[in-house]
């Protein structure tokens, strides 16, 4: 009797052990599934081209070097013109920069607007805003083209700025009105109570609360900004495309060989500080989640 009272609790503690080391094993097993192509993106930009033809893709580099890391950055072509990413990399963070500000305050000013404020068709404007975040990019490409002309902003990187910001409204405003509804409107009572103006409130209450949500909408639209193609392609020109027009015309426009080595370390390049925000700002982006940027 004493034996099995012993042996019972053992049992289950080896089950849930073992149990527990699959559960282990799959998900690593997964999450080297995953970060497959990432291995041989990051091995193939350090083989040479010989290394390449003869070796397998797989396979570690035989020998180290960084010379596709250098082509990519500073002489690949992109076209007519063989500057390599760096020019670009500059317009993607004049673009990048002032266009998440922009947007961030404008989100966070409308956000405080339409869960504290409340006014007559309040729930239409935010309804209308909300149905801005799903509207497919391919579907403004001509109105805002024509905004563009109209406003001598085409072909720019003031004209690029303005667009995201105006697409991006809708998910600031989004982010920061369902962060907003969850603080307590006691305090904005007592604040008006206490004669404090509109901008008094936002900046001495709201806005000090605000940094978890701020980090989640900067993350996001920094992301969704440095990644876009489609807007870079349509309103851009030459000297103002950002990086990701770029990438795509080193990979399309190679003659002779196929320097496959320059093209994984150009997308490495243009992908490294969307992973870098990432890696810094990860995990207050979970907390910004959790504190009720997607409550409401």
């Amino acid at each position: 009797m004493t034996n099995s009272l012993i042996t019972n609790p053992l049992r289950k503690m080896m089950k849930r052990l073992v149990l527990r080391w699959l559960l282990y094993l799959l998900l690593c097993t997964f999450a080297l599934y995953y970060m497959m192509p990432l291995f041989v993106m990051i091995t193939t930009s350090l083989k040479n081209l010989e290394e390449i033809r003869t070796g397998s893709l797989m396979s570690l580099p035989r020998e180290i070097t960084m010379a596709a890391w250098s082509t990519a950055w500073s002489s690949a072509c992109t076209g007519i013109q063989c500057e390599g990413l760096r020019p670009y990399f500059w317009n993607s963070v004049l673009l990048a920069v002032p266009a998440v500000l922009i947007s961030t305050i404008i989100g966070a000013i409308n956000g405080y607007v339409v869960a504290q404020w409340r006014f007559k068709l309040s729930n239409i404007l935010f309804a209308l805003m909300l149905f801005g975040c799903f509207i497919p990019f391919q579907v403004v490409l001509l109105p805002m083209a024509r905004v563009l002309g109209m406003t001598g902003l085409a072909g720019s990187i003031s004209g690029l700025i303005f667009v995201h910001v105006i697409y991006g409204i809708g998910f600031t405003t989004l982010f920061f009105r369902n962060y907003y509804v969850t603080i307590s409107a006691e305090l904005v009572k007592a604040a008006k109570v206490d004669g404090a103006s509109f901008w008094r409130i936002f900046f001495s209450i709201f806005l000090p609360l605000s940094l978890p949500i701020i980090v989640v909408t900067v993350i996001w639209q920094f992301t969704q900004i440095w990644n876009d193609f489609l807007f870079g392609v349509s309103f851009s020109q030459a000297g103002t495309q950002p990086i990701t027009v770029a990438l795509n015309n080193i990979v399309n426009s190679t003659t002779g060989v196929k320097e496959y080595n320059v093209d994984m370390a150009a997308a490495i390049i243009a992908a490294l500080p969307t992973l870098l925000v990432y890696i810094v700002a990860g995990k207050y982006f979970i907390r910004g989640l959790t504190a009720g940027s997607v409550k409401g």
